[in-house]
């Protein structure tokens, strides 16, 4: 029996995916744990898996579709085995174009309507749109495409119109084929697609070809200035951003750290680490490190609201902050306190390297009690970062900077780093908070507390 693929749902935010590339054909063998295709969600890019073995039996849609979750894009089987012609809507509900044409053959008035209607359907075209016989789906695509029903000739019984036969119909009437998304950004954005050279067989054109015919873009008469529209990271970034500044009253408290001897301590750690893990420790593990040090001895930071309810996290998992094109992302390192310096090395290059090829997964940025935002590689002193719901702090590192300080009765130049620690209020008062990042201050100034 054939099995359904679906579209997964990959995060609690996600109602839709746009599908990137099929990585199989029909007619082609799929085994278990073979990627089948690429989606790209509000969050991030990801291969989708097969769960089946077989024949990739149909595929229901192309690159740059979108699809809403739970809804079948394919069928994996055996050779030869039937499956429905239109995607039949979400996973294990019946082909929806058949079950309103079973729906509509079981009204009274409508069986009555079939048999006055059992007429050539040539002899339909003066009808309305309304009298002519099709699908709820048909006449939702006939509006969309503004196609008049009394040009489409229909496929089922009687003559009756379906989805795919108004789909062919407006194939067969443009002769600049394009996917429905590239058709949406063109639309949104101002785009004649007559000027789009695609990229896809037979001169398709994708959404990544209007984006490259440098007209996805629309000048402003009164400014001059650019507009271009939120979509994807960028706007699950400004939804969450909005929603965490709106929702907990935010308190930042900033130090300044001496960082003279995590500099010689990186300095003795380079090469050992690197021979063993083949990467360079940075101050962002280092920082991690003592973050996750500093946790274990103040709880009260690690935590998040539930409700009315303040839950003490058993788990030290630690959000790395990380610029990706057109927004930010933040995968999780987890149980960071039980790591040493070698292996958060390892995995802090693996997880930044995985958000920026779009390839983090969706249980690697889940789970997160506490996040680092390292921004010390920029000219940035100091910054107020926003707390990453639903945890309740968040912790912004600028650069390394020497400065003139003041050392036993001294002023000598010193290599200084800013902290700023933002919580909510809510949870977590100013008293504790400020112990938590004394407490961190003191460990990346005296860092041989890491190996006691």
């Amino acid at each position: 029996m054939a099995k359904e693929i679906f579209m997964p749902k990959l995060s609690s935010t996600m109602e839709v995916g746009t599908l990137l590339q099929w990585f199989k054909e029909e007619g082609d063998s799929v085994d278990i744990g073979e990627p089948l295709f690429e989606i790209m969600t509000d969050k991030i890019n990801i291969e989708v898996e097969s769960y089946e073995e077989g024949i990739l039996l149909k595929k229901y849609f192309e690159e740059d579709d979108e699809v809403p979750i739970n809804h079948v894009v394919g069928y994996i089987g055996e050779a030869g085995e039937k499956v429905p012609d239109t995607p039949p809507g979400e996973s294990g509900a019946a082909p929806q174009e058949d079950a309103e044409d079973t729906a509509a053959e079981a009204e009274p008035q409508q069986r009555a309507e079939a048999q006055s209607e059992a007429a050539p359907a040539s002899q339909d075209h003066h009808l309305s749109d309304e009298k002519i016989r099709a699908t709820p789906a048909a006449r939702r695509v006939s509006r969309e495409e503004s196609v008049s029903l009394t040009d489409v000739s229909g496929s089922g019984p009687n003559g009756r119109i379906h989805q795919g036969d108004v789909m062919a119909f407006v194939s067969s009437r443009s002769s600049t084929k394009a996917t429905p998304l590239a058709k949406k950004v063109a639309e949104g954005e101002g785009v004649n697609l007559q000027e789009v050279k695609g990229t896809g067989s037979h001169g398709k054109i994708y959404r990544a070809d209007v984006e490259a015919a440098g007209e996805s873009t629309q000048t402003s008469a009164a400014t001059g200035g650019k507009r271009v529209k939120m979509d994807g990271i960028r706007k699950v970034v400004a939804q969450r951003m909005l929603q965490s500044k709106t929702t907990a009253p935010h308190v930042t408290l900033t130090t300044e750290v001496d960082m003279t001897e995590a500099i010689s301590m990186r300095k003795q750690l380079l090469g050992p680490i690197e021979q063993q893990t083949g990467f360079r420790v940075s101050y962002t593990e280092i920082i991690l490190k003592a973050v996750a040090y500093s946790l274990t001895r103040h709880p009260n930071i690690n935590v998040s609201l539930e409700g009315n309810e303040i839950v003490y996290k058993d788990e030290i998992n630690l959000g790395l902050a990380v610029a990706v094109d057109n927004g930010l992302i933040v995968p999780v390192v987890r149980h960071a306190d039980q790591k040493g310096l070698s292996a958060l090395t390892a995995e802090c290059k693996r997880l930044g390297k995985a958000a920026r090829d779009s390839k983090v997964k969706p249980e690697e940025m889940a789970g997160g009690t506490f996040t680092v935002s390292n921004l010390g590689m920029y000219a940035i002193d100091a910054f107020t970062p926003v707390i990453n719901q639903p945890e309740s702090s968040i912790l912004g590192v600028g650069r390394i900077n020497e400065k003139p300080v003041g050392v036993n009765g001294d002023i000598v130049l010193r290599p200084m780093m800013v902290l700023s620690l933002s919580f909510d209020h809510r949870v977590i008062d100013g008293a504790p908070a400020a112990a938590f990042l004394t407490e961190l201050k003191e460990t990346l100034e005296q860092p041989f507390k890491l190996l006691v």
